[in-house]
């Protein structure tokens, strides 16, 4: 039987959000999405959008990949995915998130621990009950000064930063589909940094 792969980006939803810090698990999923060939639509019984596609096609890792993200905002993101997983019946979840206490452009990939003050991943923690699940974290760095971690989060990334972003975005995809395919520790040896 083909396993089945949930890769949620965490974000939030609407055009004001869409190029902020803390939308890095979307962007992530949709660059994913444009490289299997398939687009993000309502899912039927979640208040998400879904994206899926079969992947790595004609080999041992041939797999079934679920994208999502959540239609509600990142402290809601819980339910949700809790929904989609239950709708599937698959345990096997990768979650993609932004990371303050990670330098910008970096990556860490782990499996389970805290949320570390995420609002995201403590919704998820809640809905399903625990944080045994995969993550590919995505650094965005500390806010300058004394700026607000929040309000840092939901700005927009400075034109400096962007090209860096946009590496970071690829590897990130590089890197959660290395992770269905090779494990936890290859990829972590491969790309944390």
């Amino acid at each position: 039987m083909t396993a089945t792969w949930v890769v949620v980006g965490l974000g939030n939803p609407g055009p004001q959000y869409e190029r902020t810090r803390h939308n890095v698990g979307f962007l992530v999923v949709e660059e994913m999405a444009r490289r299997f060939g398939v687009q993000f639509a309502r899912h039927r019984r979640a208040h998400a959008d879904a994206a899926e596609a079969h992947a790595f096609v004609g080999t041992p890792d041939h797999c079934r990949v679920v994208l999502v993200k959540s239609r509600g905002y990142m402290n809601e993101s819980g339910g949700p995915v809790k929904a989609v997983l239950d709708f599937i019946k698959s345990e096997d979840l990768i979650v993609v998130h932004d990371e303050l206490d990670i330098p910008l452009g970096a990556l860490r990939i782990k499996h389970g621990g805290g949320d570390n003050g995420h609002n995201g991943l403590r919704s998820l923690r809640k809905s399903l009950g625990h944080g045994e699940f995969f993550r590919v974290r995505c650094g965005v760095g500390r806010p300058p000064g004394r700026q607000d971690p929040a309000d840092y989060l939901l700005s927009d990334f400075r034109a400096a930063e962007r090209a860096e972003v946009g590496v970071m975005v690829q590897e990130a995809a590089d890197a959660t589909e290395y992770l269905m395919r090779n494990g936890l520790e290859a990829t972590q040896s491969t790309f944390n940094r």
